[in-house]
């Protein structure tokens, strides 16, 4: 009888002895919290980027087209090259060009030889006549006109200002690329240009090269 108590007393100690050198084993092992902070870091890091990103790219596309105004822009294509979004890829005379609103003015450029001096500007502001505008002048004087090129260019180029302008920039005295000087009144959506008093019909029309304003008449330079 004693020698079995005497057997469970030391296998009790041998259990409690091994429970807890598992215990103390236990604890030595490292928490690995660095890991995980290191993770939490990082995922966070790489939201916070995505987040910055993506607010970009949405500030990005929001920014607003060029906002065009007028009764006029009515008349104006709204699909293909000779729309406002097709214009915006050619330089100004070939985007004329592809505007039915601009015929007869695209004509008057080709017969002065201008295509070219236009569509190379750097940075040009174009009062465009509208179709309209040649309409009001009798026949027999445009047809002379079309036909006198030095008088027809001089005609033409003070309708270019050689620098871009905003609706903004608009009102002012201003000297033209056949160096006359050229008046523009008013603000917002209401401009006359010129001593005529040429009312802008469509403005704020962009080309690859320069900003076109469309006008109802045709602009007599200085004599």
């Amino acid at each position: 009888m004693k020698s079995t108590i005497k057997m469970r007393a030391i296998m009790l100690t041998a259990v409690a002895g091994l429970t807890l050198s598992v215990a103390a084993c236990g604890s030595d092992e490292p928490t690995d919290t660095g890991s995980a902070g290191t993770t939490t870091e990082a995922a966070e890091t790489t939201e916070a980027e995505e987040t910055t990103e993506a607010e970009e790219t949405t500030e990005s596309e929001a920014e607003p087209a060029a906002e065009n105004f007028g009764e006029g822009c009515a008349a104006v294509p709204t699909e293909g090259e000779g729309s406002f979004e097709g214009m915006s890829d050619d330089p100004v005379a070939t985007a004329a060009s592809n505007n039915e609103v601009l015929s007869t003015l695209v004509t008057a450029v080709t017969a002065a030889d201008l295509v070219d001096t236009l569509n190379t500007l750097p940075e040009a502001t174009v009062f465009a006549p509208a179709n309209s505008a040649f309409e009001a002048i009798a026949p027999a004087d445009l047809e002379a006109l079309l036909a006198d090129v030095p008088a027809l260019s001089s005609v033409l180029t003070y309708h270019v200002l050689p620098m871009r302008l905003s609706p903004e920039e608009l009102a002012g005295t201003f000297t033209t690329a056949n160096g006359g000087e050229l008046t523009i009144e008013g603000s917002g959506e209401a401009f006359t240009v010129g001593e005529s008093g040429a009312n802008i019909v469509c403005g704020n029309v962009q080309t690859a090269n320069a900003t076109v304003y469309i006008i109802d008449a045709v602009l007599s330079p200085p004599a």
